[in-house]
């Protein structure tokens, strides 16, 4: 749909003594950009901010990181585990690599 098609539509707010207008509960929660485009001239446009320290998920590189994390989650779903096997099994690791291999 083009915006040139979307009819507007004109209220009258009342600004309260606390300096807040309502634009209706179907904005609640919502965050907005607030333009003063010329003194006594608003623009208010509904907004998705994202904190700087979360930017770096939205790019593409992330995004496919994100992507393949979740199929592999997919693909192997959490199993039963014995925490003295697997520190046994890293322990025994630890001894042989530090022994030479006879032929």
């Amino acid at each position: 749909m083009n915006t040139l098609d979307i009819p507007s539509r004109t209220s009258v707010k009342v600004i309260g003594s606390n300096g807040q207008i309502s634009l209706g509960k179907e904005f609640a929660g919502r965050q907005v950009l607030v333009e003063e485009q010329e003194p006594g001239v608003w623009l208010v446009r509904t907004a998705s901010v994202v904190p700087d320290n979360e930017f770096w998920l939205h790019q593409p590189v992330a995004q496919e990181d994100l992507r393949r994390a979740m199929d592999w989650a997919k693909r192997n779903p959490p199993k039963e585990s014995d925490p003295e096997a697997t520190l046994k099994s890293i322990e025994n690791v630890g001894r042989t690599k530090g022994r030479k291999r006879s032929a």
